[in-house]
């Protein structure tokens, strides 16, 4: 999991004197980035004060504060974000056992009133399959019980799938590309919710049991994940593109509807057999 000095030392390193026009007179360097009395002064704070912080010895952090770093390390909104949430004081010591996470009944109903016609599927915090219809289902997992969301002991996990499942991987032709938003998301999920202990079983899991996902998580990217495009190897219908887009809900922030639409005229047509065959495994 990230700290706010781990995640400060990162960004420091990324970047380059050159970058921000620093001038540094020919003088050989021992840090690949920034010094931290460079960015300390750049940002108006005391060197010692922001060693503190990097440290992890320094108990708070003014929004203010926080802002100044982030212009000088030229940090986007969600990184900016990402480094709020690593600066909030923990009122707990350590990681806490949360309750099972259950879809609002708003959400489960607008999962209802998209039909079978449009795939969907509805996220935890986690990435746990909270609902999905039986196209989304087709669509990401056939392989698993069309049921298993019902029982939150046997949720899919879409991250553990990702990396630990052979036939989920193999359906993805850009999967690189897709694992590395995974990951980049767990990251921002495990800033705002630090003492998820169930977060933390899971990240652990996929560093210990995947070389892809622990590679990809020490190189410290962060980012949301809001739209994208799968491509496809189905097997059932072949290659096909599809973009997805999320739905995040007021009433349930934790939980996002994630939607799929074809990307071409050939992935409409693959979708729509995927959806016909859903919707004859459902009248038996």
């Amino acid at each position: 999991m990230d700290s706010l000095g781990t995640f400060l030392k990162s960004r420091r390193d990324r970047v380059t004197p050159a970058a921000i026009g620093l001038r540094t007179y020919g003088a050989s360097r021992r840090v690949p980035g920034l010094r931290r009395e460079e960015l300390a002064q750049l940002a108006g704070v005391s060197a010692g004060y922001y060693t503190r912080l990097e440290q992890g010895q320094a108990d708070t952090a003014s929004g203010q504060v926080l802002d100044a770093l982030a212009r000088v390390l030229g940090l986007d909104r969600v990184e900016t974000l990402h480094l709020h949430n690593l600066a909030r004081p923990s009122a707990r010591p350590g990681p806490v056992e949360p309750p099972p996470e259950e879809p609002h009944p708003r959400v489960l109903t607008l999962l209802d009133s998209l039909g079978e016609s449009v795939p969907a599927v509805v996220l935890g915090r986690r990435g746990d399959v909270l609902a999905w219809n039986r196209t989304g289902h087709a669509l990401h997992a056939e392989h698993v019980p069309y049921d298993a969301p019902h029982d939150p002991s046997r949720r899919p996990s879409i991250p553990r799938m990702f990396f630990l499942d052979a036939h989920l991987r193999g359906m993805y032709r850009n999967w690189h590309e897709l694992a590395r938003v995974h990951v980049a998301y767990l990251r921002l999920t495990a800033g705002r919710y630090p003492a998820d202990a169930r977060l933390v079983r899971l990240i652990g899991e996929l560093a210990v049991w995947s070389a892809d996902f622990a590679t990809m998580w020490a190189a410290g990217e962060v980012s949301d994940c809001t739209v994208g495009t799968m491509r496809l190897s189905h097997p059932t219908v072949g290659d096909l593109d599809v973009d997805y887009q999320v739905w995040l809900q007021p009433d349930s922030p934790d939980h996002r509807v994630e939607i799929y639409t074809a990307g071409d005229a050939a992935s409409s047509d693959a979708l729509r057999v995927i959806a016909q065959q859903s919707g004859r495994t459902a009248g038996r």
